[in-house]
């Protein structure tokens, strides 16, 4: 007969991680995704926002620079604390209350009357943002079945399009409406708070967490609430085996190194090169002589071909693996870019940057969905957070360092920079971090 250590018997991650995909995974997908397209839409409205506010205030290149790189100083810190936080007091709620302090913030800024204040609230902004993403894919990952795992991933990442999207259209339709139109825009960033609320008791929390945690009782549950949602009999399971106690120290042991400098590398580089890039755009399309409307429809038109970039990711990260997607989606974005840094009539300018945003969105697909696989559970959310928190320094410095090259070596340098960064990261991609397409997530 037997027994609850019978080595016959599944652990809960393996079955949760064999279960056919279900309704209940569509929740948390939805649930998750939510959140994570109103975090995009916090991001692209700055985007389009920093220049409205820099027309009306009469902000100079370098304050316009700190507005819009002050926020990623607030996410480098939020990415590596809050992934800490998931790993010791849960995703779940580390995910609400991330969602609940930039929400708030944003709909402050709608309120400021000066550069100084605004500046701190985005700074606020950043630390919930920072902490949210990678707390949100590493939930995604333990929740999923192992078999589409990182397709989950990146369809969760595709919500990114979607809310960069909604920014789009209030960047054409609300902010040149008035000169309050930025102030509007702002103050919609207080349905994350309101959704905040709703989030924290509908999502389920991890119960490869909860089981590290001691919390056995409310891991079955969750375990057994998903066997229910695909009409699978409920199991016994034998207990994980024991693992030592870690801290975020050991992403840099012998076993974890070489995998920790290898997403290190592949976040700077994207993170350098796509917010260089698409925080600027705006302003850079305004700068060649197009109106604001028209610079801001433009981008929207960009920012469309997201979506199918998203799509094709989702389809091969389970195909060619997490590793080939990676690389090859970050030499297309390098050759977009360059094109890009090259164009000069408007349907060059929105055909290389389609391809850019196609290529570079697909990219962060695949990033995210290997990000969380290749720690182990005691430290998964943690070294996602820090390898997201190193990104986000390239993130800070990429928006400064835009007007200087742009005044020293102009339009085409930039973008060749940005291009450069891209093969870095799919060479790091490609020869530093493991292949795990198809391989159950490490328990201990």
């Amino acid at each position: 007969m037997a027994t609850v250590t019978d080595q016959s018997l599944p652990t809960r991650p393996e079955r949760m991680g064999r279960l056919p995909y279900t309704r209940k995974h569509t929740r948390v997908l939805l649930g998750s995704g939510t959140g994570w397209a109103l975090d995009a839409m916090d991001v692209g409205l700055i985007s389009f926002v920093g220049l409205a506010i820099a027309t009306q205030w009469d902000l100079t290149r370098t304050e316009q620079s700190w507005l819009l790189s002050i926020g990623f100083v607030g996410m480098a810190l939020g990415a590596t604390f809050g992934g800490m936080l998931a790993d010791r007091y849960g995703r779940r709620t580390v995910f609400a209350t991330t969602l609940l302090v930039y929400g708030l913030a944003t709909g402050a800024s709608a309120l400021v009357s000066g550069l100084a204040a605004l500046l701190v609230l985005r700074f606020l902004v950043g630390i919930g943002l920072g902490a949210e993403l990678p707390v949100a894919s590493t939930l995604v990952s333990e929740l999923s079945p192992t078999r589409i795992r990182g397709r989950m991933v990146v369809l969760l990442e595709s919500f990114w399009a979607v809310g960069w999207l909604l920014a789009a259209l209030i960047g054409y339709f609300v902010v040149p409406a008035s000169d309050n139109g930025w102030r509007w825009a702002f103050a919609l960033g207080l349905v994350p708070a309101i959704y905040a609320v709703v989030i924290r008791w509908g999502m389920p929390e991890s119960p490869l967490f909860l089981e590290r945690r001691g919390r056995e009782t409310q891991a079955e549950e969750v375990v057994r609430s998903f066997e229910e949602s695909a009409g699978v009999p409920h199991e016994q399971s034998r207990p994980l085996p024991e693992a030592p106690p870690r801290s975020a120290g050991a992403l840099w042991s012998p076993a974890y190194r070489v995998r920790t400098v290898g997403i290190w590398v592949v976040w700077f580089c994207v993170n350098f090169s796509y917010y260089g890039a698409f925080i600027w755009l705006p302003t850079l399309l305004y700068a060649q002589g197009f109106d604001l409307v028209r610079s801001f429809g433009y981008t929207l038109v960009i920012t469309l071909a997201q979506l199918p970039g998203y799509a094709l990711a989702a389809v091969l990260v389970e195909v060619w693996g997490r590793r080939a997607t990676l690389a090859t989606f970050l030499l297309g974005s390098a050759v977009s870019a360059v094109f890009f840094g090259l164009s000069g009539e408007v349907w060059q300018i929105i055909a290389a940057g389609c391809a850019m945003s196609f290529f570079n969105l697909g990219a962060w697909g695949a990033l995210y969905a290997v990000t969380p696989e290749i720690y182990p559970t005691s430290v998964r959310a943690s070294g996602a957070g820090a390898a997201a928190g190193f990104g986000r320094i390239a993130s800070i410095a990429a928006p400064l360092l835009v007007p200087v090259i742009l005044g020293t070596w102009g339009n085409a340098a930039l973008f060749t920079l940005f291009g450069a960064a891209f093969v870095v990261g799919a060479l790091a991609a490609y020869l530093l971090l493991p292949e795990q397409a198809g391989d159950a997530l490490e328990t201990s």
